[in-house]
């Protein structure tokens, strides 16, 4: 991959919108805070939780509002200023169902983060979400083909909606089920972002790439590096369900517009998107509710191996890193096939994991104290 021609020239545009969008949300959290105190919006430990102490949620409000905003003003400013060297490969209605679906999102999550709905009818948001990506016209046209010739395979109408649909909802949930450390899912949100909104500027995007789609990207890095700030640990503030939506949707539409980098966020988000997974399979597979609260996850793993809170965030931040790297090296088809074989990996890892656990959870049950004397 070879950086745009023009990217020198959009630099300093690129910087400033970033940092603008990092600086809002750090300003714009402090009053979140306050704002889900006065709701109510807080979470108490429990068995479940890794929190100590009430901690509120609902910040995904301020990356939320500091993306809509500077993203928002960035479009403007492009259509009406020309700013930036765009081939018009995203047009309007797309651009209303980044920012309206954004904002709908943070919404719907918002409404959760305050009253506790039930899993029903988070998925029947999830699911009118990605029906409003459809109605757009922002769907997944094609995807690249593992299995050899033909290298692309172009999806029909009905399979594009699907896949589409298929997408988002996962996204979002995938980014939900990450969300069980403080600064987690955020952390890898920011890593995925800043990973499209580069391969954005490059010629893999098309011989002048697709800069407005790696300027957005790059917003929202910006805004969630800010919230970081109050949400790693120990956190000020958790991202909630606002958040997880808004995260989740805005990354699953950047993904699929223009040129589709779906390959490119499924190994970037490979963590999160595995760990879904697998977790849905476990559950599944002893008769409970795909949506059912456990400490299953590979974080919960990772902690009970005997790493920090701190440690097992920045070790997953890690591997995400690498696997961003590795989406600058492959191909479209290798990054699919490095994602398979991540998923291998993982299961097996997670396997191993629990393997583990019970043989020392098996150990501290046959244990007998010694006679005394």
């Amino acid at each position: 991959m070879r950086l745009i021609s023009s990217f020198g020239d959009v630099l300093p545009l690129l910087i400033g919108a970033f940092l603008a969008a990092a600086l809002l949300a750090l300003v714009i959290t402090p009053l979140v805070v306050r704002l889900a105190h006065r709701a109510g919006a807080v979470d108490q430990p429990n068995q479940r939780r890794v929190n100590k102490s009430p901690v509120p949620r609902g910040g995904g409000i301020a990356v939320a509002a500091a993306f809509l905003v500077v993203g928002g003003l960035l479009i403007v400013a492009n259509e009406t200023l020309e700013l930036l060297p765009d081939p018009q490969t995203v047009d309007a209605p797309e651009f209303l169902a980044l920012l309206a679906g954004g904002m709908l999102a943070t919404l719907l999550g918002g409404l959760d983060d305050a009253l506790q709905l039930r899993a029903r009818w988070q998925m029947l948001g999830q699911v009118a979400l990605a029906v409003l990506v459809v109605l757009a016209g922002v769907t997944i046209t094609y995807l690249n083909n593992p299995f050899g010739q033909p290298a692309i395979i172009n999806l029909s109408e009905p399979f594009a909606v699907g896949f589409t649909m298929l997408w988002v909802v996962g996204m979002i949930n995938s980014i939900n089920f990450i969300d069980g450390l403080d600064g987690l899912s955020s952390g890898i949100a920011l890593i995925a972002a800043a990973t499209l909104g580069l391969i954005s500027f490059t010629t893999a995007a098309g011989p002048v790439g697709q800069p407005i789609v790696g300027m957005l990207c790059f917003v929202l890095a910006g805004s969630l590096l800010g919230f970081l700030r109050w949400n790693f640990h120990p956190a000020t503030i958790f991202i909630g369900t606002s958040g997880v939506m808004f995260v989740g949707y805005t990354l699953a539409v950047l993904s699929i517009l223009g040129t589709a980098k779906v390959a490119v966020a499924l190994l970037v988000l490979g963590v999160p998107v595995i760990d879904t997974f697998w977790i849905i399979v476990r559950r599944l597979a002893t008769g409970r509710s795909p949506f059912t609260p456990d400490r299953g996850h590979i974080h919960h793993r990772l902690l009970g191996l005997g790493l920090s809170h701190s440690q097992t965030v920045l070790a997953i931040y890690g591997i995400c890193v690498v696997l961003a790297a590795a989406s600058f090296v492959l191909s479209g088809t290798g990054q699919l096939y490095a994602f398979l074989g991540l998923g291998v990996a993982f299961g097996l890892g997670l396997f191993a994991l629990t393997r583990a656990e019970s043989g020392d959870a098996l150990e501290a049950d046959s244990y007998t104290e010694p006679p005394k004397g």
